[in-house]
């Protein structure tokens, strides 16, 4: 699924002849608004009991969600792919420095800091997910379910700090990247653009998406049952601590 490109994506310059060109494909874009989608409802019903089991589903579906993209990072069109824009410190730092100077480089993909963001989201999500699994089944009790809230606060953090970026590049850029997210459309030289949109793998995964909740949504009275006594469980553990 790899779309070929006349020319790198490394930094290039400005220039008057550029044009909106696809950059984004329809994955990345519908992997991108469904994490916002799932951490937000995730993060908002975590201290819930009436909504636990949305904020499973939504775990899961975040977890599932990062699987694919892992995937898509191999195996996606050109700006998808991690080592498209996936780069060391001293890459970061320089595109830091740039910024700071006033004089941004300009890259057709995800620049340097903006993936070192994405790829720590990733891992995060990976952590958050695995931690909530376990403190669900009472895996090693209290050091899991600190670490499944000391991550998810830690993605807030990383959050509030990726869309700080965003309004910042965007404002040095005088593009605005969370529309691009949306059009998958940044400006660029025609011959950057990627050449499918792949909307058939975008709409089979929000197929799968949308079965899991159905699917979650069918066996609600029974994991709803199970949460249920999981949280009378622990009632009754804390009424015995006191």
């Amino acid at each position: 699924m790899n779309t070929p490109s006349a020319s790198p994506a490394d930094t290039q310059a400005a220039s008057p002849g550029q044009q909106p060109i696809l950059v984004w494909d329809a994955p990345v874009r519908v992997f991108h608004w469904l994490m916002v989608l799932c951490f937000a409802g995730a993060y908002l019903t975590a201290e819930s009991e009436r909504w636990r089991l949305l904020h499973i589903s939504l775990g899961y579906t975040m977890a599932g969600l990062v699987g694919f993209r892992l995937l898509w990072g191999v195996v996606g069109t050109r700006y998808a792919r991690f080592a498209e824009f996936v780069r060391g410190p001293r890459a970061v730092a320089g595109y830091v420095q740039a910024m700071l100077r006033g004089q941004p480089q300009v890259h057709t993909g995800h620049n340097p800091a903006g993936a070192l963001a994405i790829v720590a989201l990733l891992l995060l999500t990976l952590v958050v997910t695995a931690s909530g699994w376990a403190t669900l089944n009472e895996f090693a009790g209290k050091v899991v379910e600190e670490l499944h809230e000391g991550t998810a606060n830690l993605m807030i953090a990383l959050v509030v700090v990726h869309i700080a970026g965003v309004v910042l590049a965007s404002w040095l850029h005088k593009t605005n990247l969370v529309r691009a997210m949306v059009t998958g459309r940044k400006p660029g030289p025609p011959a950057h653009g990627i050449r499918r949109p792949w909307r058939s793998v975008a709409a089979v995964m929000l197929l799968v998406v949308c079965g899991f909740w159905f699917y979650q949504w069918q066996g609600a009275p029974l994991q709803g049952a199970a949460v249920a006594a999981h949280a009378g469980k622990d009632h009754a553990h804390n009424d015995d601590d006191d």
